[in-house]
């Protein structure tokens, strides 16, 4: 007696984006957000844009001028910040800072995630652990003790004391960001290349990281613009106003006692901006990739 197999259908019940398909739910659930999302986001770029053109007789008179529009623009408040300021010292000081810093930190970083996660040694992860939490001791405390050590050196109000202490934040969290990216190679690959004779150094500039190329320049643009940023450490080691960065020498030059020239300090909050923008519109897509690959199991 033959028995007859039946064969039940199967039905998907899972929507995905067709909830989505009428124009109402479109609306509410996905423009809507969006262009919430995209206002919050855009809304201070156009805010400094717009108030650095203005002439200074429109910033505080709302009466007879919107404050969301400009009228008969002016360069003034912008020739007076590259000509009359030595912003331009400060961009040069931010970026040679910026780049010095991430680059120092990359290659500490590189040998650091390399050795705890692929040499395998008894403690490795309590090592990782330890340095991640390393990254979350805020800098309003260490800035104290580095202090010190910035006097003892005899570094101060140089470009070098920013460059060699902003690594303290930048080494810690590259480090994790690339264990997780280290985790996600195979380590079939190594193996090979170890029995074919190949060195460690050989392992990790031939075969690791090429293939890291993505966590490296998601690692360097984090640490780039944690470095453009940064406040603390450039207001307590730098004091010359020719060797200040853009975010301190915009904030302390350009406010005297209760006089703020916020044309002037639109614009350079604006430029001071633009750099980290383009990094990023460069290199998202590396960065998205490679975060995805940090958390990764």
């Amino acid at each position: 007696m033959t028995k007859v197999a039946t064969h039940q259908e199967v039905h998907d019940d899972v929507e995905g984006m067709s909830q989505f398909t009428s124009i109402p739910r479109r609306i509410v659930a996905v423009w809507l957000p969006l262009l919430v999302f995209i206002f919050v986001l855009l809304f201070p770029f156009y805010w400094m844009a717009i108030t650095a053109i203005k002439p200074n007789h429109q910033l505080t008179d709302y009466k007879d001028y919107s404050p969301f529009w400009v009228v008969g623009p002016t360069l003034e408040h912008i020739k007076y910040l590259f000509f009359q300021t030595t912003y331009p010292q400060w961009l040069w000081n931010t970026m040679l800072i910026a780049f010095s810093a991430t680059a120092l930190s990359l290659f500490s970083s590189v040998f650091a995630a390399y050795a705890i996660e692929r040499i395998r040694f008894t403690g490795a992860r309590f090592v990782g652990m330890a340095i991640f939490l390393a990254y979350l001791v805020p800098p309003s405390i260490l800035f104290i003790p580095l202090a010190y050590i910035v006097f003892q050196l005899g570094i101060f109000d140089t470009r070098l004391a920013l460059i060699l202490t902003y690594p303290t934040f930048l080494i810690p969290f590259c480090t994790w960001l690339l264990m997780g990216y280290f985790r996600t190679i195979p380590f079939e690959l190594e193996e090979s290349a170890l029995v074919d004779g190949a060195s460690r150094w050989q392992i990790l500039t031939k075969v690791v990281l090429p293939l890291a190329v993505p966590g490296l320049i998601s690692a360097g643009t984090f640490a780039f613009t944690l470095s453009w940023n940064e406040f603390i450490y450039a207001l307590t080691f730098i004091s010359t106003p020719e060797m200040k960065t853009v975010p301190v020498g915009v904030l302390t030059e350009l406010v005297r006692g209760d006089i703020y020239e916020w044309g002037a300090l639109m614009a350079g909050a604006l430029f001071g901006s633009l750099p980290v923008v383009i990094l990023y519109s460069f290199f998202v897509d590396y960065y998205v990739s490679s975060m995805t690959g940090a958390v990764k199991e």
